[in-house]
């Protein structure tokens, strides 16, 4: 890790980079291979599957009898947690509901506002070394609470054509509607366009690599919603001497271990805990069966140290992390002053874990700085807001004038003309 003392200001956007490439590096291909499946479909499909997930495919549906054979090879053990996870997750988000906002903005002037379930959604779970089924519950949970109609899943198969058990497992067990063996930019296109086997759908969740995040950002392009460019993870850690420097070295690693292009970043007031910590990631990643992955991401990864707390604040919200873990003895002044994060987890016991897999908050975050515009994923990402007005004749002579004098001074006269008739029914009747 790279140890940077005391920076400039001037000096915090170039430390501050992240290890990703830019959507003009991968855009071209992202284009050529969503033209390729909008013109040819599950064809595409299956020629990008046996390119890039090494196994030729007959059928890209994920049938009953696989889920059934898959729900036989996860343990009671795994199940019972997933089931825990699952519970705190919905009493999260059911607390998110909110109800019909109504107002009579004048008299005889009705107007409210209601939510409304986006009808079909498209999740992308990523698969490959480490297959995410914790991204189902943080998705279709929430997804169903909302009453979304269709549920589709897209997810890599492995080099025998399957999906981890642990995926279809929880994908059953949170009410997915459809599950289909595809990943990458191709899945993302598939969801985006409709295939003769994937649903179009209208809005697509989920995170992956700089190819989905970029394939997301495409999509857009083509009628298709999506939750945030979530990207390759990464978490800020602010630890002072009250922290515990091996727990901060093992939710550093907890990050760095996603992939080579995670980034991990320790910010500090005092020296001694920087040190400390470099030592324990050391010690800690010695023992890690993904010891080579974290290791590249470590290669990323910062340990910067500021002078004082106001410094270290700013330069947190200047990097608007993904997961930023508040560790120090002035928790309430980080906490009450952060603007820009993902999500926050406050204490020596609260490891960014938790919020990964149990807590019941959601895990997918904005990356890349996207925090700074930017929410996680929450009930609402899965509804709309729609608003509604009724007037009435006492309404309609309530406001008209107005409405008639604003039309006209915009040269709009047929929006004037929809008032002035109402206005002279009533005045004529």
């Amino acid at each position: 890790m790279k140890k940077i003392y005391s920076p400039d200001r001037s000096e915090w956007n170039r430390i501050l980079e992240r290890p990703t490439q830019t959507v003009a590096d991968i855009e071209q291909t992202v284009e050529a291979i969503f033209k390729e499946v909008r013109a040819n479909g599950d064809a595409t499909l299956r020629k990008y599957t046996e390119k890039f997930d090494g196994v030729v495919l007959e059928n890209i549906v994920v049938s009953e009898d696989e889920i059934e054979e898959a729900s036989a090879l996860v343990s009671q053990e795994l199940k019972d947690a997933i089931q825990l996870a699952k519970n705190n997750i919905e009493v999260f988000h059911k607390a998110q509901k909110t109800s019909k906002v109504s107002v009579e903005t004048a008299n005889g002037v009705q107007c409210w506002q209601e939510k409304r379930p986006i009808q079909k959604v498209g999740l992308y779970i990523p698969g490959g070394t480490a297959p995410l089924f914790s991204t189902i519950l943080m998705l279709a949970v929430p997804a169903t609470i909302a009453g979304c109609e269709e549920l589709v899943l897209c997810s890599p198969p492995n080099k025998e054509g399957k999906i981890n058990p642990a995926i279809l497992y929880t994908a059953n067990l949170c009410g997915v509607t459809k599950i289909f063996k595809a990943g990458g930019i191709q899945a993302i296109a598939s969801m985006a366009f409709g295939t003769e086997s994937i649903p179009q759908v209208y809005k697509i969740f989920g995170p992956g690599n700089q190819f989905v995040t970029v394939a997301k950002q495409i999509a857009t392009k083509h009628g298709v919603s999506i939750d945030m460019p979530a990207g390759p993870s990464e978490l800020l850690v602010l630890a002072d001497d009250s922290a515990n420097a091996a727990f901060v070295a093992s939710d550093l690693l907890s990050q760095a271990e996603h992939g080579v292009d995670s980034q991990v970043v320790l910010v500090s007031t005092s020296k001694d805990m920087i040190d400390a910590v470099e030592k324990e990631v050391e010690k800690q990643l010695q023992k890690l069966p993904r010891k080579e992955i974290a290791e590249k991401a470590i290669a990323n990864s910062k340990l910067i140290y500021v002078e004082d707390d106001r410094t270290a604040n700013d330069l947190i919200n200047a990097y608007g992390p993904e997961h930023y873990i508040v560790c120090v003895e002035n928790e309430d002044f980080f906490v009450d002053n952060i603007k820009n994060a993902g999500s926050v987890f406050i204490g020596n016991y609260t490891p960014e874990s938790a919020g990964d897999y149990a807590s019941g908050t959601n895990h997918t975050l904005p990356t890349n700085g996207y925090a700074k515009q930017y929410s996680g994923v929450n009930l609402d990402s899965f509804m709309k807001s729609m608003t509604f007005q009724k007037i009435s004749e006492t309404g309609i002579k309530e406001i008209g004038a107005a409405i008639e004098i604003m039309a006209e001074a915009e040269g709009l006269e047929a929006h004037k003309n929809a008032v002035t008739l109402r206005l002279n029914s009533l005045n004529n009747g």
